[in-house]
Formats: structure tokens, sequence, C-alpha cells
């Protein structure tokens, strides 16, 4: 039997070629986002909805003496208001972190509890205290303005080292010197007998800035409930809709079925919007009382206040080396700040991260982490790309070039004295991981070739004659993400010949429809433009742990790869049966199941079709749909080796960063025009953090970066061409030997932006500057390095 419905072998062949693993395939959605046709949660709307608007502290910290919404009730158009006395009545449930973190001690993370709006104290600027909803937006703002507070102020505290002081405000009464972690990683003993022989020991204090997340949509929610299921319904931006549907079922103390969670196009999160924030809550109750959908938009001004921020580290670093260069021993130590709550991940990337990445790419024998995550009055903390790994490698990088100068050993050969070697792969770090593959040493070296580093002091020299500082700085990075978790890979053959691909990873920007397709493709050949992805329905995607610590194509690239292999296994009976052959002479290729040695076959697109319109015997199967999840995948660790130039107008301090390259290791690439665009664009995060973004509070607790006329975002001017290339070493824990890639522009940007700075500004005798290099702070360096020299 010949099936000459389907595309042929060779024509399946060359498909699987223009569209398979490797290729710079042009994403799915493009037309869609870029002619302005994509839809995002504010798009969305009801029959009936009403409009909720939040009441929030001015405050920093206070007692809560009483909310007075008497006024509001009576306004026109109002439905509702809501305090959070309201709520705790309702009987949901706190805001908690769920992960297992211990202090030295062994005591556990001490929760802070978070209610949907304060009932006893405010804790922060943008603390919600009470809601109003209305039959339009304009109606809900306008009665939260006649929602009186009686707040007493109490004093606040912001920075994190001081608030873990003795008599600092205590924002609890059950978390003694706000520290709800205390976390402590290495031998502790070791570590100290290495600092006290070393030949060397470079100390250095460094501090992580605080940062905004600032995506380019708002956090949104429509919320509705239907009595009659006692269901709710929610759609709203998040990174993963499976967990979302867990942790909100929690929250509103119902079983996981009564919640849906649906999520449609995302502006970007970089880790913020994978969480349950207040508002959802707040609105979710209002459309159960009122019996009808509430809708809440955030704006620019309260997204400041109310959306988690990232970084937000003080760090003491030390790194012991004998008499060679050789490392010894590296340790931090230093706190991290968590903000007014702890929900999400937020005390993670502030510790266990940090002590997961700091041994990066070098043989570092000894690795010791104290850092104390403490709450104070700021907005909360939550992952922010990255979370933890760029702050690692910061540290790790700022060490190196210090201590290089230090010892006057050349800044590159103090790195190739400490690299780990191939011939050590598997090298168990320091860290507690053990690294699988990578080629740090021939990665490094196309960096220095690429970049034109051995010509740098020509470059220099012409920018002297035009009254420019120019430095360079080299900068190697390793990841080590997401920690092993299971993914979904369902595979569904439709009556309309699509194939619907379904996996709990979720696009907020990273293309997942192309390079998803991609391979699939290669492992079934299906035609790639049959194929569909579903992410976005709790409904439909029953387990999940979404997109983040840059895990997608690896968590979902193995569910895919394990799908395919149980629909050929499937597709081999079903083929046997209607080729009445023997099941063991079947062979599957490029698309086609084929009794070995013959010209009979047919196609996996007419097969899935002749199983659906026909009738099969027992024991043969009727569909060639796979519901599957993957056990837990492997973590990965891409790395690389980022080299930036920098041109410094010493007069005023204006930086600009004249060439940047970037050599990266990201195992096998499925598709190597996203990856170029995931890069870039977390370089180009790095380069907003390290040159200009910084969050900033005052004495009591107000904050003095609220909006764009105060917290500076890079823009395309700030941005440098960037060359790029890649050196990969395939990951061998997982089927396609992939490493994540989202994440890593953060990670190799920071530390050689920062590092080609202080460079540039060596001459000055300036050996320590702290991001955000702003015009200013640069200036400011200059100006007290001359006047230190005229003294």
């Amino acid at each position: 039997m010949q099936d000459h419905t389907s595309p042929s072998s060779l024509e399946n062949a060359i498909a699987v070629q223009k569209y398979g693993v490797g290729q710079p395939v042009r994403r799915k959605e493009d037309d869609t986002l870029v002619r302005g046709k994509g839809k995002y949660t504010d798009d969305f709307s009801l029959p009936g909805q009403a409009y909720a608007w939040i009441v929030r502290s001015s405050h920093a910290h206070g007692i809560i003496r009483g909310i007075d919404i008497k006024a509001a009730r009576t306004m026109p158009g109002v439905l509702g208001v809501w305090t959070g006395q309201d709520l705790v009545a309702a009987g949901y449930n706190p805001f908690t972190c769920g992960l297992p973190l211990k202090s030295r001690d062994g005591s556990p993370l001490l929760q802070t509890n978070r209610m949907a709006l304060a009932t006893d104290k405010v804790r922060f600027v943008g603390d919600p205290v009470a809601y109003v909803v209305a039959e339009t937006l304009a109606q809900a703002r306008d009665a939260a303005e006649a929602v009186e507070l009686d707040i007493e102020p109490l004093p606040a505290v912001t920075n994190a080292e001081e608030a873990a002081r003795p008599g600092a405000p205590q924002l609890y009464d059950h978390i003694p010197n706000n520290t709800a972690l205390d976390y402590h990683y290495g031998d502790a003993a070791k570590i100290d007998a290495a600092f006290a022989g070393a030949a060397h020991v470079t100390k250095l204090d460094v501090v992580n800035t605080r940062v905004a997340v600032v995506s380019m949509e708002p956090r949104v929610a429509l919320a509705s409930y239907d009595k009659t299921s006692e269901r709710f319904t929610i759609q709203v931006p998040t990174q993963g809709v499976s967990g979302n549907k867990v942790t909100f079922a929690k929250i509103l103390n119902v079983p996981n079925d009564k919640v849906r969670i649906l999520t449609a196009n995302v502006g970007g999160s970089f880790g913020m919007k994978n969480m349950n924030y207040p508002e959802y809550t707040c609105i979710a109750h209002a459309s159960k009382v009122l019996g009808r959908p509430v809708k809440w938009t955030d704006e620019r001004s309260t997204s400041f206040l109310s959306d988690s921020h990232g970084r937000a580290q003080t760090m003491h670093c030390e790194l012991a080396l004998d008499a060679e260069g050789k490392f010894l021993a590296v340790r931090l130590k230093g706190y991290g700040n968590l903000g007014a709550y702890i929900t999400g991940v937020a005390p993670g990337p502030l510790s266990l991260n940090t002590a997961k990445n700091l041994a990066s790419v070098y043989r570092t024998p000894l690795l010791g982490v104290d850092i104390k995550t403490v709450l104070t009055n700021t907005t909360l903390m939550g992952a922010y790309r990255g979370a933890g790994r760029p702050e690692a490698n910061y540290y790790m990088e700022r060490l190196i070039d210090r201590a290089a100068d230090e010892m006057g050993i050349n800044r590159l050969t103090l790195r190739k004295r400490n690299f780990i070697k191939p011939a050590q792969l598997p090298f168990p770090a320091a860290s507690g991981v053990t690294y699988d593959s990578g080629d740090f040493q021939g990665v490094f070296a196309k960096a220095l070739e690429l970049s034109d580093h051995a010509n740098f002091a020509k470059r220099k020299k012409e920018s002297r004659k035009q009254g420019k500082l120019r430095g360079i700085a080299v900068g190697s990075y390793l990841e080590v993400t997401a920690p092993p978790s299971g993914e979904l890979g369902k595979i569904n053959f439709e009556p309309d010949g699509s194939v619907k691909l379904t996996t709990g990873t979720l696009d907020y920007g990273q293309g997942h429809a192309t390079p998803f397709a991609q391979v699939l493709s290669a492992e079934l050949g299906v035609p790639f433009e049959k194929i569909t992805l579903e992410q976005g329905d709790s409904d439909l995607v029953r387990f999940g742990n979404g997109t983040g610590g840059s895990r997608s194509i690896t968590a979902t690239g193995q569910a895919i790869v394990e799908a395919a292999a149980l629909v050929v296994a499937k597709g081999k009976q079903a083929a046997a049966h209607l080729l009445e052959a023997s099941e063991g002479d079947i062979e599957f290729g490029n698309g086609r199941f084929t009794i070995a040695g013959t010209d009979r076959s047919i196609g996996i697109m007419e097969l899935a079709q002749r199983l659906r319109d026909g009738k099969v015997p027992e024991g043969v199967p009727d569909t060639l749909d796979v519901d599957h999840a993957t056990k837990d995948t492997p973590s990965t660790f891409p790395n690389g080796c980022h080299v930036a130039e920098v041109e410094i107008d010493p007069d005023t301090g204006v930086t600009q960063i004249v060439r940047y390259t970037g050599i990266s290791d990201f195992g096998t690439i499925v598709n190597p025009m996203i990856v170029d665009g995931q890069l870039h664009g977390g370089v180009a995060q790095g380069i907003g953090q390290a040159l200009m973004e910084e969050v900033s509070y005052d004495s009591s607790g107000q904050p003095i970066t609220g909006s764009f006329m105060d917290y500076a975002m890079p823009r395309a001017g700030d941005i440098p061409l960037m060359a790029t290339a890649d050196h990969p070493s395939p990951a061998k824990t997982n089927p396609l030997g992939t490493k994540g890639c989202g994440e890593a522009g953060c990670a190799g940007s920071l530390a050689c932006i920062v590092n080609a700075v202080i460079d540039a500004l060596s001459e000055y005798g300036i050996s320590q500057i702290d991001m955000p290099l702003t015009s200013e702070r640069v200036w400011r360096a200059i100006q007290e390095a001359k006047a230190r020299k005229a003294a």
C-alpha cells in the first residue's frame, strides 16, 4: 500500500532540513505581533464587566487605625468597596513562599504570610489596603480617592544591612532583626583554613543595585465567577498557567479544579509575572460577590510600586589565591533585600541561586556563601532575568580583575590558569552541582579573537587623541539553569489536519511556537506549518512548570522527544495493521511508516486521518495522540565569554559602549536567530543595570524613582552593535543536547561592562565603582581621584 496523498519521503526530508533543528526559521508569531494583531490581557472584555481600582498606602510603615469607606460607597457607579477585613472574613489564605530554604541553624524560612489587603500595618509605599469596583474605571478611581485612611506612621528602614541591626524598625514581631533567612553554604572551617594559608587575598565590597522590571505590558487581570459551577476564571499574563492555577486555588481556598487560568500574549515578564498578586484575589472576590466580571489594569506609576523588583544585594566578596594565582577559595558575606513581604521565589535568587552560580567556569575548590535575606519597607522582591545567576557571575569576575591587578598578573592569564579543562569534565563544582559539558578555554579564546583584543592598545591610543578614556574587559560566565522539573508534551492530531502540541511552559516573548515546532517536525516529519502550540489554558495544560530559569527548550524539548517516540510506537502498531505487515517489519523515517525492504508505506498524517475515520480491531491504537509528561529534566550549564569596550568623556563622565562581543555555549541550538534575539535582549538589560537603572528610596521609605522621569531605561542608541558567535558543547543530560539561553545576556554583560569602565578609569587610580555607572557617578569618581592626587 503506497500513500499518494501525503508528501513523499524525499519531500519530507527536504522539509525537515528546511525547518529542522539548527535552522534560523522565522518566528511564527512575528506577523501577528509586528502588525499589532496580538491580543494581550487588557484587550479582553466580558459582557457586563465592572472595573476595579486599588487604594494604596502613601506611608512606608504604619499602623492602620481606620479605613473610612462610607463616602466612597455612595459615589456614582460604585458597586462595592472592600477592605482587608472583608477578605479575611471570606476565608482566603495568605501569600507564602514555597521554597524549602533553611537558615544556618536549621530553622525554616520565616514567612510573612501576606494577606491580599493589609489589615494591621502597612509596610511599603503602595501597600494595598482597600479597593473599589464601579461601572466605569473613572468612577472607580474617583471613589478610591474618597476612601479615607487613618494610618499612624512608624519609622521605616529601606537598607537591608541597616534593617538587620538591633534596634532597627521591626516589620514583623515574629521575625527578629527583620532577618527571614540566615543562609549559609560551604565548609566554614576548610574555607577559613584556605584563606589563612593563601599567598594573597582579594577583598571587594560590591553593591548589586535594585532594579525595576518595567515590562512593556503592565500587570492586568480580568476575573469572572460562575455560580453554577462555583468556578473562578481569570485572564492574566503569566509565565505558566498550570502552576499559577494551583497557587491561586490555594490562596482562594478552593480545590484546584475550581480555578481556570487563561493567558494570551504577554508583553514581557522577566520573572515578575510568574507569581500571584493581591489585585487578582481582590477582583476574583468582587466578581463572586457581584455576580459579574471585574477587570483591573495597572498603570505605570503604580507598577513601579507594586510589581516585584530584582537584584538588591550588598556583598563583601573575597578570593583566596596561591602565589601563582591559583584559586583556593571564594566566599561571599552580605545581605539581600526582600522588600516588605516574601512571596513567590524571592529568597532563592538572593541566597541559594547566588551560591549555585558563584563557582562559574573556574576550578575553585572551596566556596562559602553567607547571606542574610532581610525584610525592609520597600516593594517586594522577586525573580528578575537570571535570578541570582548574573549576580554571582558579577561578583566572581569583579574579584578576578581586582586580584589580577593586585598580584601583577595579566587578567587574561589569571583566568586561563583557573579554567576547568575539558579533560576534567564531568566536573564536580564546589557549588554542589556537576558540569557535564563545556569548553571554557575554547570559548574564551574565541572571544578574544572575535573582539580583536590583541589590537586594543591601538584603539586606546586613538581614543586618547580624541580626549577620551578607553577601557576593555573580558568576562566569562556559567549559569546553573532551573532545578530538575518535569514538563508536559501532549501531541494531538486534529481533525482539521493540524498537529497540536500542548506544553506547560509559556511564551512571553521567547518565540516558543517556532523552535518547538522545529523539534516536533524533526522528530515526526509532520509539516512545520501544520503544528500549533497550546500553552495558555489551564483546562488544557494539565501539568507544567512554566517558563523560567532558562528551562523551556530543554524541558519541553525533552517532553516533545519522548512524546514523539510514543507516537511512533503507536504508529508502528497501527501501520502494521493497515499495511498488513508485522509490527517488527515497520520502519519509521522522514514522516513515513514503511515495510522494511519494500516501497509500501503510509505517511504519518495520512495514518492519523485513517485512524480517525475508521475502526480498528482491539489492541490496535485508534489514534496517534499522546498525553505525556517528562520526569525531572536536569539543569543545564550554559556558559560564555563577553568582551566590552567603553569610551568615557572625562569632562562629563558620559560612558559609551563602543564594541561588544559575545561567545556562547548553548549546546545544541534549535533556532539560531531566536537565540541571538534572546542574547541581545539580555545584554540590553545588563547594559541598563550597569549604566543607568536603580530603584531608590529616601530616608522615610518614599520611592524617588517612580516614573520614567526618574528611572532611566536604555534606549536604542545606548545598545551597541554586537558581534556574536557560538562555540557549542552539547549537553549530555537531555536528548536534544540543549542548554538554556534566555538569561545568559544578563549573566555575561554586567561584569564586563563595569570592569571595562574601571579599566578606563584606572589611570586615575580608580579601582572600584558600583552600578549604575551614570555620567554623574563616573564624573564624581574622576573629580575625587583628581583631588586625592592633588592633595
